[in-house]
């Protein structure tokens, strides 16, 4: 089910620190407030609450970042929301003007159910229509392969404990291990004659500005993978 212990402020919090910051680069309140229409001095108070609740980061005068509890819930509010523009977009052909809001309202109550079965009428998208990545799905799954097989209910299906990014969010020299890939067996048998497969040491040794094209590194052996592939395949960080 969708996160019932946390108000949607919170959420809405977290969704603007999972957007504008990373585990580098804090976000300032000024920002916050800014994208939330929220006064600083109420920001302030509830960055303070949060890192008491052990889900950011907080320095005065700097701002604020996730911690790895709170950057699970803002990757999975993310995806959700993003699942839900692609599903009022293609599926329910929501004039463009009006799907933000609609999945903005919609995220905080949509069910890890009803998430599911959008992804897969879908066919597992990659991207929202404002071509920003989908974030992978937290289900305890290696492949999106495996999630259309399973036949469990959602209650049955347990979550991965690490968080996962994509390779293309990596930083340069930083190593990983390729945890869940998104797509269909296309995808699957692609990526094995690349030697990418679940479980495969990798590291990012050079991207182009816009990410387009990167150079990794893959059982020793660097490999020229596009964006679109890089955006497909999740890593948990070594």
């Amino acid at each position: 089910m969708a996160n019932k212990e946390l108000s949607e402020n919170i959420e809405e919090y977290l969704e603007v620190l999972y957007k504008y910051g990373n585990k580098e680069t804090y976000v300032s309140t000024t920002t916050i407030s800014k994208r939330l229409e929220i006064a600083p001095g109420s920001v302030t108070q509830m960055l303070k609450k949060l890192e008491e609740l052990g889900y950011i980061n907080y320095i005065p005068y700097k701002g604020a970042n996730l911690s790895d509890k709170g950057f699970k819930v803002a990757q999975k509010i993310t995806r959700k929301h993003r699942i839900l523009e692609k599903f009022l977009t293609d599926v329910l052909n929501v004039k463009p003007e009006n799907v933000h809001i609609q999945a903005c309202d919609m995220e905080h109550s949509l069910s890890d159910e009803a998430e599911r079965a959008m992804c897969h009428i879908l066919e597992h998208p990659d991207i929202c229509p404002d071509e920003k990545p989908i974030p992978p799905c937290d289900f305890d799954f290696n492949s999106c392969e495996d999630c259309v097989n399973e036949e469990k209910d959602i209650e049955e299906i347990g979550v991965r404990k690490s968080n996962l990014i994509s390779i293309a969010d990596l930083y340069l020299n930083e190593k990983a291990e390729v945890s869940f890939i998104r797509g269909d067996s296309y995808i699957l048998k692609k990526l094995m004659s690349l030697g990418i497969a679940i479980g495969t040491p990798v590291k990012l040794n050079n991207a182009s500005e816009d990410k387009s094209s990167l150079n990794i590194s893959v059982n020793g052996s660097d490999v020229e993978i596009s964006g679109n592939i890089a955006n497909n395949v999740f890593v948990s960080v070594l």
